[in-house]
């Protein structure tokens, strides 16, 4: 028996649907980031919670979860993982036992070096030149921000780490970046 095609409405297509590229393109991002990650001993998610704490050392697990928009289900399982690996301390705070704060350790603090060609090798191999990858950050804030999502915390950063033809100079020479969307580890 041989299937027939259903004559569609052409904005119905599978093809036509910007959720299945950005779908796409978000496994592809992420398996690359696996490979990228592997001699770091880090997974994805855990990645994204050094790069914040690597801004701000002894952040709280509210500030994590805002930062990355992950819910605490999510998040303190992460940062069990990433202890029992050697990579953080959470430690309560001494005015409300409420707050817990995430502070790196030597292993955790020294990862930030390794990690440092991580954003480019992901630039490189993505084959965007720094225009597209700017303007791909851009558009994809913007459609988050309209869809509800919230800003980067950071609107420039992207700006500072692969240059921009104000700065051609990108301070990512100096600093690591990343996207922060991320899977579960």
């Amino acid at each position: 028996m041989t299937t027939q095609p259903i004559p569609s409405d052409p904005g119905l297509l599978l093809d036509a649907q910007l959720c299945f590229r950005l779908y796409r393109s978000e496994r592809a991002v992420l398996a690359t980031y696996r490979e990228l990650l592997a001699d770091l001993g880090v997974t994805y998610p855990q990645y994204l919670v050094l790069l914040v704490l690597w801004e701000t050392d002894g952040a709280t697990v509210s500030h994590l979860g805002s930062r990355l928009a992950l819910e605490s289900g999510t998040l303190s399982p992460l940062l069990r993982r990433m202890e029992t690996a050697g990579l953080v301390l959470r430690e309560r705070s001494g005015d409300d036992e409420r707050v817990v704060h995430v502070r790196l350790t030597d292993a955790g603090r020294a990862l930030q070096t390794r990690a440092h060609g991580v954003p480019h090798d992901l630039a490189r191999r993505g084959g965007l030149d720094t225009a597209e990858t700017l303007e791909l950050a851009r558009l994809l804030d913007r459609l988050c921000s309209n869809l509800g999502a919230p800003e980067p915390t950071v609107d420039t950063a992207i700006d500072e780490a692969f240059g921009s033809p104000q700065n051609p100079h990108p301070a990512s020479a100096r600093t690591p970046g990343a996207p922060t969307d991320g899977d579960r580890s």
